[in-house]
């Protein structure tokens, strides 16, 4: 029987406060299940909204997380397929169901899209209700430590290269920033049969980092001019597709500078940063470069990657830097913070 408390990390919106506290496990409505957390992430944009970097959210209180796995512990009414014991991967969102192409059956087009730990209830807690429509099995073969980065952490730069970037057999792509999302965007390129993948990081070992994970060249661009580098890698005719991971205003400039005449540039990484490009306007338009920006993926898109996981072709067994204890939430969120121990994905465990 499940107990009636339990811990959970709350955010205080006022006070920029994150503690962890005893609140009651919530029942499952119509829809909805209860899910025992097993693992959840640290993302960048949980400390942005914790530091306040990002527009705020409209709960008073939340418990943070969008990455997360567990197992169903109960089902609530008209709940269909899902029982309880079942190891699943928990969306990161989901559609508002009320704008009006949500009632029109548009919900990839959805106006007012939630995010979970933002605009209701996240994973740094023991328990979490989620509706079903946002759930994916999980294999037995895949641990929660692993399974709780796809929903984010793999699936944001996996979606982001494939579909919004359109990354085809045999072209040339480049990826600033080999952090949380990077490193999965390496992976990505790999998988996807890119021709040559350059990595690009201000980080030593972030470089190395890329290589290891199969990226033909790191270039570190404290050390050296990366366009010139691009140029000659690339037979100086650039990238089909550049990627910015980072979030970084000066990544985003550089990747464009980077591009091949009809190529794409990619924003992935997050930030308020006004978006400043230094290539002529004129450029952009005799080059025809796209500049994009991407979040989000689709159901299907979690299911194929559990699938890719499941089977060994994607490895996230290096991706897990450090796990915390959900009572030291905040101990993970600052080390994220700091950077220290040049992490990769911190998780928590209930």
């Amino acid at each position: 029987m499940t107990k009636a408390t339990m811990r959970a990390a709350r955010f205080d919106r006022a006070g920029r406060q994150l503690t962890v506290q005893d609140v009651p496990v919530p029942e499952p409505g119509p829809g909805e299940v209860l899910v025992r957390v097993g693992a959840a992430g640290i993302c960048a944009s949980d400390l942005h909204m914790i530091d306040g970097i990002m527009p705020d959210f409209p709960l008073e209180q939340v418990t943070p997380g969008h990455e997360g796995a567990g197992t169903i512990e109960r089902v609530g009414p008209a709940v269909p397929l899902w029982r309880p014991g079942q190891r699943v991967v928990l969306l990161a969102g989901r559609n508002c169901g009320i704008c009006r192409h949500c009632v029109s059956g548009g919900t990839k087009a959805c106006l007012n899209p939630l995010v979970m730990g933002q605009n209701y209830n996240g994973s740094w807690a023991e328990y979490v209700v989620i509706p079903f429509s946002v759930l994916a099995a999980l294999p037995e073969n895949i641990p929660f430590e692993q399974a709780a980065l796809i929903p984010d952490a793999v699936a944001t730069p996996y979606t982001g290269l494939i579909h919004r970037g359109r990354l085809g057999l045999g072209e040339t792509v480049g990826l600033w920033g080999i952090g949380g999302l990077g490193v999965h965007a390496v992976q990505t390129a790999r998988l996807a049969g890119a021709g040559l993948i350059i990595a690009v990081d201000p980080l030593d070992a972030a470089c190395q980092r890329a290589l290891e994970l199969g990226a033909d060249h790191a270039l570190n661009p404290r050390k050296v001019d990366v366009r010139a580098e691009v140029m000659r890698l690339t037979g100086g005719e650039g990238l089909d597709l550049a990627v910015d991971l980072a979030g970084v205003n000066t990544a985003l400039a550089q990747a464009v500078l980077c591009l091949r005449r009809y190529g794409r540039a990619v924003i992935i990484g997050m930030s308020l940063e006004p978006v400043q490009l230094t290539e002529p306007s004129v450029m952009l338009g005799v080059m025809n470069h796209e500049v994009l920006g991407h979040d989000g993926y689709e159901p299907r898109d979690i299911t194929g990657l559990v699938r890719l996981v499941a089977s060994g072709r994607l490895d996230l067994s290096r991706s897990v830097s450090h796990v915390v204890l959900l009572e030291d939430v905040a101990q993970g969120v600052d080390r994220l913070r700091t950077k220290e121990g040049n992490p990769v994905r911190i998780v928590v465990k209930p």
